[in-house]
């Protein structure tokens, strides 16, 4: 089933669901998740009831960062079928009511992707779809060890897994940029020829009945004027250059127009985007994306902007940052919804207490992210609760940026590594990648065989067999939440308001549309608070109380949520 013209922004009503396909479900018994695996889970997810499910990218791929350097756009990675299987979960969810996304990789290729082999003559055609620049005039450079700087690179810019965004091509003399892993160059979205084999690619992709896309790191893709030159930055200096909303809008002619029967569903990733560019990215009449991913809210609980060195979350910081995004983008632009994906560790054990409350500070996250305006994002295994890993050694891990982090601090920088242990532990891309947790039989009922990332030991109590159709637990209390959404158009459409703002436990969201106001009010600590909120009529709660239906107003126990629908 596709969406046609007459349904303009289905998706702001949707609940998207993330699957990371190396870890869902394993059919084959090789421990590795595949295509065929997700089609066997198609009535999980409808029964959970989310509307669309993206991908993370199972195309071809030497799997230096996982599949995010892609060496063919339009094939399937062995490891996880074939084009057919594809096809097959696609009509699989489109019989179900829900739409596919695929991830679009497009601001760097891997460096074993045609493109770039070609590249690598300067002679060829395609030299100039990627970028390359001499070394810096007057340097010196000196012999060092692979990924490591040799001292005459254009300038001192840090790649986002460490170590500098150049690497030396030794037959060509000459370096190509790679804000990422050596192993994935950028392209050169300021070459033409490149646009238009993205945009053929994509509507490729489009004829192959999938909904739209969600894009990787999109912002990057148009580099600042004069960013070869001497000095230091990261990914964030390139975020959204000079031709970014140019090369966007002209992907929106040049692809989505194309297809003037169909309404699609584009997300693009954006780090160290600000309101004001998402509403300049998200406003339907600039014609370029649906919504944005914004990183504000994902570095509250670190000291400086490093995802390692952390902190504490500071509650009214989170409850501010949603509300500035809400408020601003309100009549202009779109948010999306996340406090979780294949890139952050697990919202429980990083915002709730695991230990104590598992089942109602992960419920009350979820609940409360749920009540602001935008489109919402649960990454498999959110919806039952599912922890972070409890890691053992560095030797584990099989994230590049994980490992990346580690021998920078430890290899190079000579830092104790009890001292660095605690935050690789707590904030590893890992966490989220570890085995879905099925059911209780070995290895979670995710693969016969040895699974690519040890399951978490505690899948024996938490999985999804223990928890559908059964009332009290996380699956039923998600199942619930999205369910409201589509029963009330306040929560997608209500005007946004925080109060008490400044509470350090209180969490509370008023939405407001005609005479009706929805109270979203939580109790966001492991100690019960005053609260005195409005009677009415509750929609949802993760705590029963003892004189039924009967609710006492005046206090909220530990982690305790509430909707609250009452006359304005």
């Amino acid at each position: 089933m596709t969406h046609t013209a007459d349904q303009p922004q289905w998706w702001k009503s949707s609940t998207v669901y993330q699957i990371y396909p190396r870890s869902f479900q394993d059919s084959n018994g090789d421990g590795i998740g595949d295509i065929p695996g997700i089609t066997s889970r198609v009535p999980y997810l409808k029964k959970l009831g989310v509307d669309i499910v993206w991908l993370s990218p199972l195309y071809r791929s030497p799997m230096a960062d996982m599949g995010y350097d892609i060496a063919d756009y339009q094939d399937v990675d062995p490891m996880f079928g074939t084009l057919d299987d594809l096809d097959e979960l696609i009509t699989q969810l489109h019989a179900h009511d829900m739409r596919l996304i695929m991830d679009l990789v497009v601001n760097h290729t891997s460096n074993r992707h045609p493109w770039f082999q070609e590249a690598l003559d300067p002679a060829s055609d395609k030299r100039d779809w990627y970028i390359w620049r001499d070394p810096r005039p007057g340097a010196t450079p000196h012999e060092v060890p692979a990924g490591q700087r040799r001292g005459d690179e254009p300038n001192d810019w840090t790649a986002a897994f460490n170590g500098s965004s150049w690497t030396w091509h030794e037959a060509s003399q000459q370096y190509y940029l790679h804000l990422f892993a050596p192993e994935q160059p950028d392209l050169n979205w300021d070459n033409p020829q490149l646009r238009q084999a993205i945009f053929e690619m994509m509507r490729w992709w489009l004829d192959r009945s999938i909904d739209g896309f969600r894009m990787d790191v999109i912002n990057l893709i148009s580099k600042p004027e004069g960013f070869d030159q001497p000095g230091e930055g990261s990914i964030t200096s390139a975020a959204f250059g000079p031709h970014f909303h140019e090369y966007i809008q002209q992907m929106h002619r040049e692809v989505f127009d194309r297809y003037p029967d169909r309404v699609f569903f584009t997300v693009g990733e954006t780090p160290g985007a600000t309101p004001h560019d998402a509403i300049l990215t998200s406003d339907p009449a600039r014609r370029e994306l649906d919504m944005i991913f914004q990183f504000e809210h994902m570095g509250l609980d670190s000291a400086d902007g490093d995802k390692y060195h952390i902190r504490d979350l500071h509650l009214p910081d989170m409850k501010r940052n949603l509300a500035r995004w809400s408020q601003e983008l309100a009549g202009k632009g779109w948010n999306s919804l996340y406090l979780s994906n294949h890139d952050q560790p697990r919202p429980l054990s990083r915002y709730g207490d695991e230990e104590n409350h598992r089942y109602h500070s992960a419920t009350a996250w979820g609940a409360m992210l749920h009540a602001h305006p935008g489109t919402p994002f649960v990454f498999e295994g959110e919806e039952i609760g599912m922890s972070n890993y409890p890691w053992s050694g560095i030797d584990q891990f099989k994230d590049v940026e994980t490992i990346g982090q580690w021998r920078q601090s430890v290899t190079l920088d000579g830092q104790d590594p009890q001292a660095v242990w605690p935050a690789i532990v707590k904030m590893s891309r890992d966490n989220a990648r570890t085995p879905m947790q099925w059911d209780a039989t070995e290895n979670a009922g995710f693969t016969t065989g040895e699974p690519w990332l040890p399951v978490n030991p505690n899948y024996e109590t938490v999985n999804a067999q223990a928890q559908v159709d059964q009332a009290g637990s996380t699956f039923e209390f998600y199942r619930a939440m999205i369910a409201l959404r589509k029963e009330y158009p306040i929560l997608v459409e209500g005007d946004f308001e925080l109060v008490e703002p400044d509470d350090p436990s209180m969490w509370w969201v008023r939405r407001t549309l005609g005479g009706q106001v929805l109270d979203a009010v939580a109790n966001m600590s492991s100690h019960s608070i005053a609260c005195a909120v409005p009677d009415g009529d509750v929609i949802l709660s993760n705590r029963r109380h003892d004189n039924g239906d009967d609710w006492e107003y005046a206090a909220l126990a530990p982690w305790e949520v509430r909707w609250v629908i009452h006359p304005a």
